[in-house]
């Protein structure tokens, strides 16, 4: 077995599969985050949505990926629509929870000292309850990183992009030529951009943080 003679020739391809899985693992976990972030603003004053919402989104992390992925297919199709629609779906579930917990663990008195010096209820979202629960929605972000970049080799099932297709090309040969090394290029270069976005997200905590809160 010897990867490197494998990649050998292949370079471009193998690059253009690792650009399209970490662009679509970008995509989906930054609309997914958008709008479980937005759920969280509507709910987290509410005690009974909150926990609803919290308990959804645990019960939605349940949900089998290639089952939805099966619905999904029958109005949209195979590729990238169905495979969009899943990851997104998924990345979203761990931040929404991040988010309403990180919101409703900030303190009621710095809440009413804002508001006790004239804030609006728009400013005090923006400039005190955000960067307050900032800490926790971003490892609520982190956390969907990881599983989407690994979740993302599953939709190589519905002709979806990335380097799926590279793993489960190779398990469907084991024993051909090549398929052993295929399977572990794509699985290694999977593992890789992980920890590559997981670096980027850790050096944007540093960057975004609160002194007060690093």
């Amino acid at each position: 077995m010897n990867i490197w003679s494998y990649i050998q020739g292949r370079e471009g391809t193998i690059a253009f599969l690792s650009y399209q899985h970490a662009s679509l693992a970008f995509q989906t976990v930054l609309v997914g985050s958008v709008v479980a972030i937005v759920v969280a603003l509507l709910v987290y004053r509410l005690p009974l949505g909150s926990a609803l919402t919290i308990t959804a989104s645990r019960i939605a992390l349940t949900i089998p990926t290639l089952a939805l992925l099966a619905l999904l297919i029958v109005p949209f199709g195979l590729g990238v629509v169905s495979s969009f629609i899943m990851l997104a779906f998924f990345a979203a579930m761990p931040v929404v929870g991040n988010a309403i917990v990180g919101l409703r663990s900030v303190p009621p008195e710095v809440v009413e000292s804002a508001r006790g010096i004239g804030f609006s209820r728009g400013r005090i979202l923006l400039t005190v309850e955000l960067p307050l629960a900032w800490p926790v929605i971003l490892t609520g972000i982190r956390v969907s990183t990881q599983m989407i970049v690994g979740v993302a080799a599953i939709v190589a099932y519905v002709l979806g992009p990335g380097l799926g297709s590279l793993i489960f090309n190779g398990l469907a040969r084991l024993g051909g030529a090549n398929a052993l090394e295929m399977a572990l290029t794509g699985t290694v270069l999977i593992v890789l951009i992980a920890l590559i976005f997981d670096l980027l997200l850790v050096l944007l905590g540093r960057l975004t943080t609160p002194r007060g809160l690093s």
